[in-house]
């Protein structure tokens, strides 16, 4: 009977440990992937500040897939700190959130899917409108 014990023991061990370096894996491309975007957008990616804080299943392409999401913080001008988060499945981004940006991956067709990009979103980057003391306009 301590044999079977035993060799359970070993399991929940194992299994612990496989589950512990298989999220520390997601984690590292979670960096690699907040600072391609951060690169791609223009930000700052600060501290490499990326943590898991959620788990969900979603329909992709029409398999049902666990997603995870991972937040960070990133800076605009070097002077702020602002919330991004990104959502992977495996090794694929399928949503993003940053200041200046919003964009998912539409989960109903897959055909459109493969022609989203970042960039077509009709979310539109503002910028802090500079003052000029001068202007003498009323």
């Amino acid at each position: 009977m301590s044999n079977l014990y035993d060799f359970l023991l070993l399991l929940a061990v194992v299994a612990l440990i496989g589950g512990w370096l298989k999220l520390s894996r997601g984690r590292e491309q979670a960096v690699e992937e907040a600072r391609r975007q951060c690169e791609r957008h223009g930000l700052q990616l600060l501290d490499e500040s990326v943590g898991l804080r959620a788990l969900r299943w979603r329909r992709l392409d029409g398999q049902r897939l666990l997603e995870r999401r991972y937040d960070f913080e990133v800076s605009i001008d070097g002077d702020d700190r602002e919330p991004g988060r990104l959502w992977l499945s495996g090794n694929r981004l399928t949503e993003l959130g940053l200041p200046t940006i919003e964009w998912r991956i539409p989960a109903a067709s897959p055909a459109r899917a493969s022609t989203a990009s970042p960039t077509a979103s009709n979310v539109v980057p503002l910028r802090p409108r500079l003052r000029n003391d001068q202007d003498t306009r009323h």
